[in-house]
């Protein structure tokens, strides 16, 4: 069986899902498939319990599509940034600086969000558009190009002739490998701890990320979960320290937690299961090809620090909608797809050789670099400038 679409997105996770809402909400036909169905529940087997935080720009582009009305319910705001280095012979915090979105408007920096609920609510936004068909547990399996359409191969057997292609299949994306587009990718033998907490101090729509070693442990505030105060955590460690800390039973891993986290919103109580991802980053050598678009961990891998990686990606989806919606007649063609690389392609390898540094500065275990660490954070913060520049460049508005 053979059909036709404007766009087939491969790729179901909240980048594709975002990607199917944008285009389908801007008038294209589009079909776009997972070999997965989404879990659409926090305490089902394979929900993905890390969180994101939508910064401004990316919200924008959510609220265009229609997505944001079902999400702003269940999102808690970022009003302030705070790091501490606590670097010391103990874990207690020697260095605060605190960065908050008032200086740049009258919005939060961003709304967090736990990456199953996007799921839920994207799918259920893109199940009210008719031009938007959405087929979770097919995945994609061939690809071929002409200079004026694709054709796309699904594992049921069927094919799908197109105009575009967009890749948001992860980091071993099987349209990047098709189309024979190299990555360079960076292992830090990290992996990251992902989970909830509840505790007895209100975090007051406080974003902490403290530094000692292995790499940082950050506190993202969430919604109250049954009458507490509840954050999401992501705690990096190096990779064989995360294993034991996985294998810890709950009291002993408790009390892991609240020590690592200098106990600033007091003893942490698990709310959720454990999960552990591998951390690296990666960088696909061209961010399109002939009618196929990379966007997302197709696209670029990075660590989870800065909540820059959706973001990133929303950043490419923006692009690629502005690019299709002002030439509708050209979608897909060369034009579009050389305007799509050199568009983003620049930001793309600041942000992740930007979060390749702090990640590797983070990791530090020697007492001099931890020095030099919080030196350097109390020197950039210092500089009023320098300061507001940081802060636009992490919202992606410069």
């Amino acid at each position: 069986m053979t059909q036709s679409c404007d766009i087939l997105i491969s790729g179901g996770g909240p980048a594709g899902l975002s990607a199917a809402a944008t285009f389908g909400a801007a008038g294209f036909d589009v079909i776009c498939v997972d070999p997965a169905a989404p879990v659409t529940e926090r305490d089902n087997a394979g929900a993905d319990l890390r969180t994101t935080a939508i910064l401004q720009p990316a919200r924008t582009l959510l609220m265009e599509c229609g997505l944001w009305d079902r999400l702003a319910p269940f999102a808690a705001p970022l009003q302030v940034m705070r790091i501490v280095d606590a670097g010391g012979d103990t874990a207690e915090p020697r260095t605060v600086r605190e960065f908050s979105a008032s200086d740049l408007s009258d919005q939060p920096f961003g709304w967090n969000l736990p990456n199953w609920l996007l799921r839920r609510e994207m799918v259920a936004r893109l199940a009210e558009l008719p031009n938007v068909d959405f087929r979770p547990g097919t995945g994609t399996t061939t690809l071929f190009t002409r200079e004026t359409r694709a054709r796309v191969g699904l594992s049921d057997g069927s094919k799908v002739h197109t105009r575009l292609v967009i890749a948001a299949d992860g980091r071993d994306s099987p349209m990047r490998q098709a189309a024979g587009i190299d990555v360079q990718t960076t292992r830090y033998g990290q992996k990251a701890l992902a989970f909830a907490v509840t505790h007895p101090e209100p975090h007051h729509n406080v974003s902490t990320e403290i530094h000692r070693s292995g790499g940082p442990f950050t506190l993202v505030p969430l919604p109250d979960h049954q009458g507490s105060p509840s954050s999401a955590v992501v705690w990096m460690e190096h990779g064989p320290k995360a294993l034991e800390l996985m294998a810890l039973d709950t009291a002993d891993f408790q009390a892991a937690m609240s020590e690592r986290s200098c106990h600033l919103l007091g003893p942490l109580t698990l709310a959720t299961r454990r999960t552990i991802w591998p951390i690296i980053s990666q960088q696909a050598a061209r961010l399109s090809g002939e009618r196929l678009a990379l966007m997302a961990e197709a696209a670029h891998v990075v660590p989870p620090i800065g909540a820059q990686g959706l973001n990133m990606s929303l950043a490419d989806l923006r692009l690629l909608r502005d690019l299709a919606t002002s030439r509708p007649g050209g979608l897909g063609d060369a034009a579009m797809m050389t305007a799509y690389h050199q568009g983003r392609i620049k930001d793309v390898k600041l942000r992740v050789q930007g979060i390749d540094f702090l990640n590797r500065a983070s990791m530090a275990s020697a007492r001099p670099l931890r020095d030099a660490r919080a030196m350097g954070l109390s020197a950039l913060y210092a500089l009023a400038p320098v300061r507001r520049g940081l802060m636009q460049m992490g919202l992606g508005i410069r």
